[in-house]
């Protein structure tokens, strides 16, 4: 399959079906309305298509109020929006994308009914999330026309595209769609059919790190969400976003994926999660989650933790080796810095007795226990330390108050609001960013989808603001490949193995992207 031209793509003239009008199915008729298609849409519930198309109609009016759409333009896309009150109203349909309920017999059984009505050359394609390809396609008589055709919501601003091929999908047809949405202004990738495709799959350890941080009370959740955003770059944190997501929705897609990997343990769900559904505290829609919602939906929390102000050290500050922080440190402190080359130890300041390092995934403590240096302490990544506004740090229990006052009075000089997280291995956005790219790593390994895609995938999926992949080589492979095994020698857990290409790529010297 080839990802460099839309000479497949479906033209304009054929006509697109959609069965399902909720949220998902009325994007995607929108978007493929405007994008030239005559559009049926079907729905089992009496009204529920005319009422989509009217609110879809009442979208395209505002779209030309905001003058993102021209009237004309609008006009013409409502017009070729059409209910269908019986499936066989869908028979000259050259593309039918269902989303419904995702259950995989209630999908199969409507796949085998389009089957009987549909031309032998129209093709098939599913808006599943979850479900495998191959399982939604294994009853039809020609299941090399099925693929999966995976939005994101809110579908007509979500740029992303997963076009999934199942064991039987015909590569063509998977082009086809490829190209086609392409054509309608979205950004597609293509990924092999394995439970949560590239997003659902590589998303998980973000919500996985996040809780198990809380668990471990490195911080309360609004300062790790805090952390994520203002020195992570992410656009919401963890615990935010699985509010909005809804807690039953993610403990439940994260549950489907452990499950379906035969109880791997990165994958494994938390318990903190799961009291949260027990409880019913779903996030947003039920006004209570990790975050309590007023009656406008509101957003109730507090502060992030930060440090008082500390007193500058008296003597000279030095700085070590040329890390971004140490940059940022040296221009910010202007003449006030003794600069050396880099320590053997890959310290990078000395402020009074306070030694200064990056996380390589041990605690603090650990690190001060193997370099026989009491007064250590660790910092964060940050995606850019020149913009970032937050750094978390991490003392040693043997490191001396003194010391950690003088490391975070610099840090606070420079602009930083210093967050204290309790002594956790690899903080928190250094672990999360480490088993992001991990987990992105083994999805290229296992020939799931191409580096391009997995990164292009969780930027315009879920708005990460660098590709996992992309993000390993700026930290450096050797750097993740580090981190990861602390990781894992620290928990003694399978959860933080290396994945093989990390290995590869850190003994052969090469990155994702050369």
């Amino acid at each position: 399959m080839s990802a460099h031209s839309a000479t497949h793509a479906l033209p304009p003239s054929v006509t697109v079906a959609v069965i399902g009008s909720g949220t998902m199915g009325a994007g995607i008729a929108q978007v493929a309305a405007a994008a030239g298609h005559v559009v049926y849409l079907f729905d089992t519930r009496p009204g529920a298509a005319e009422k989509a198309i009217a609110q879809i109609r009442a979208m395209y009016d505002k779209l030309v109020i905001r003058e993102k759409m021209s009237g004309e333009s609008a006009h013409a896309a409502s017009m070729r929006l059409r209910a269908a009150n019986v499936l066989e109203d869908l028979a000259g349909a050259g593309l039918v994308v269902e989303a419904i309920v995702e259950q995989l017999d209630v999908k199969q059984e409507l796949f085998g009914r389009l089957e009987e009505i549909v031309a032998d050359d129209c093709i098939l394609a599913s808006n599943t999330s979850s479900l495998s390809i191959t399982s939604i396609a294994a009853r039809l008589h020609r299941p090399q026309r099925l693929v999966g055709m995976h939005f994101f919501n809110p579908v007509p601003m979500m740029a992303l595209v997963e076009v999934i091929h199942g064991l039987a999908s015909d590569a063509l047809v998977a082009q086809r769609v490829y190209d086609t949405a392409r054509l309608w202004g979205k950004s597609p990738v293509f990924a092999k059919s394995t439970p949560g495709f590239i997003v659902n799959r590589v998303a998980r350890p973000y919500y996985a790190e996040g809780l198990r941080l809380l668990h471990e009370q490195a911080a309360q959740a609004h300062t790790i969400d805090a952390l994520l955003r203002e020195c992570g770059g992410f656009r919401m944190g963890p615990f935010e976003l699985m509010d909005l997501i809804g807690h039953d929705v993610n403990f439940a897609v994260t549950q489907s994926v452990f499950r379906a990997y035969f109880n791997d343990p990165r994958f494994t769900p938390s318990l903190i999660q799961q009291e949260l559904v027990n409880a019913g505290y779903l996030g947003r829609k039920s006004g209570r989650g990790f975050y309590t919602y007023g009656a406008d939906g509101k957003q109730s929390a507090p502060a992030p933790a930060t440090e008082e102000p500390c007193p500058l050290p008296a003597p000279t500050v030095q700085l070590y080796g040329n890390h971004p922080l140490v940059q940022v440190l040296r221009e910010r402190l202007k003449g006030h810095v003794e600069l050396h080359p880099a320590h053997a130890s890959d310290m990078l300041m000395k402020a009074g007795s306070g030694r200064l390092f990056i996380t390589d995934g041990r605690s603090a403590t650990q690190r001060a226990y193997d370099f026989n240096c009491p007064d250590t302490v660790v910092v964060d990544l940050a995606l850019d330390y020149e913009k970032a506004t937050r750094l978390a740090v991490a003392a040693a229990d043997q490191c001396q108050p003194a010391a950690l006052s003088s490391i975070t009075a610099v840090l606070q000089a420079c602009g930083f609001a210093v967050t204290r997280l309790a002594d956790v291995p690899g903080l928190a956005v250094m672990r999360t960013v480490c088993m992001l790219a991990n987990e992105a790593a083994d999805a290229v390994n296992q020939g799931v989808c191409s580096i391009a895609d997995a990164d292009m995938a969780m930027k315009k999926g879920v708005n990460y603001p660098r590709g996992p992949l992309a993000w390993a080589d700026a930290i450096g492979i050797r750097t993740v490949g580090e981190v990861l095994r602390n990781l894992s020698q620290t928990y003694g857990e399978d959860r933080y193995r290396v994945s093989p290409l990390i290995q590869r790529l850190q003994a052969s010297g090469r990155t994702f992207h050369e």
